[in-house]
């Protein structure tokens, strides 16, 4: 396990080089909490219907930050593999207007593998995921659907009675975000006097930059309070850092092209009902 989180740690360093047409910025570490509710039902052997809605509080739980409503449908393939399909509906919320903002659609699609040592468990899920924003917004700094691939290694271990305390580690990946050309002279963007006559002093080569922007790790457990509901309480911390372009609406000016450095700390809590 310690060789695989040291090697996960290095390729986090490597994918995100330093980039010396960018600029750092650290943001204050924040904490947030997550409740949610889910049921499950069984359709069939192997195969169940997932429902979902959580509740996200940031700002040191003092702070609505967003819903999320979830629908999704796994298949047990076998004792080693399963398959997964699912819809998320995001509704982020801003405590400066008091309303919720523009909405996002997310779909996507899992894959599951574990293995079995005794009364411990070994798993590993790839996610793909495509997140869709709705309203307006400048496709000069975002693009519209935005892509993901989260790679999750968990241990579980499962000798207790009740209680199946459990670790996790994830990476996630961007695999679209903008690839910048711009004019720099070691302190700000230069947009005409290094340019190219008719050329703006930035452009946007193509959207398939990819590198790692998430670390998460997480430490909980799940207790059975029944034979079919149970109780998920974990403590996770997420280590990201975001390429963010600040451009004006026509893309003819780039204010600034930085890396924002956030960490977070998040108190989860879940209760599942299976039927």
């Amino acid at each position: 396990m310690r060789i695989t989180v040291g090697i996960l740690l290095l390729l986090f360093v490597v994918c995100i080089p330093s980039l010396h047409s960018q600029t750092d910025v650290a943001i204050d570490p924040d904490f947030g909490t997550r409740f949610s509710l889910s049921v499950d039902k069984k359709l069939a052997k192997g195969l169940h219907l997932q429902l979902e809605e959580e509740v996200r509080m940031d700002d040191w739980g003092r702070s609505f930050d967003r819903l999320h409503t979830t629908l999704g449908l796994t298949y047990k393939v076998n004792q080693y593999f399963k398959l997964g399909i699912g819809y998320a509906l995001i509704n982020p919320y801003s405590s400066v207007s008091s309303a919720f903002k523009s909405s996002r659609h997310r779909l996507m699609v899992d894959a599951t593998g574990n293995l079995r040592f005794g009364d411990w468990r070994l798993s590993l899920k790839e996610r793909f995921q495509a997140t869709y924003r709705t309203g307006d917004m400048n496709e000069y700094q975002n693009p519209r659907t935005a892509l993901t691939l989260k790679s999750r290694l968990k241990v579980s271990y499962k000798g207790l009675r009740r209680l199946e305390p459990y670790a996790y580690f994830e990476l996630r990946n961007t695999l679209n975000a903008p690839v910048i050309k711009a004019n720099y002279d070691g302190a700000n963007y230069v947009t005409d006097d290094l340019s190219q006559s008719g050329e703006p002093g930035w452009f946007i080569n193509s959207w398939n930059g990819v590198y790692v922007n998430r670390l998460r790790g997480s430490l909980g457990a799940e207790y059975r309070l029944g034979s079919r509901s149970t109780l998920d309480v974990a403590l996770m911390a997420d280590r990201t850092i975001d390429k963010v372009v600040d451009a004006n609406a026509e893309g003819t000016k780039l204010k600034s092209y930085t890396r924002e450095k956030t960490f977070m700390y998040w108190l989860t809590v879940g209760y599942k009902y299976s039927f």
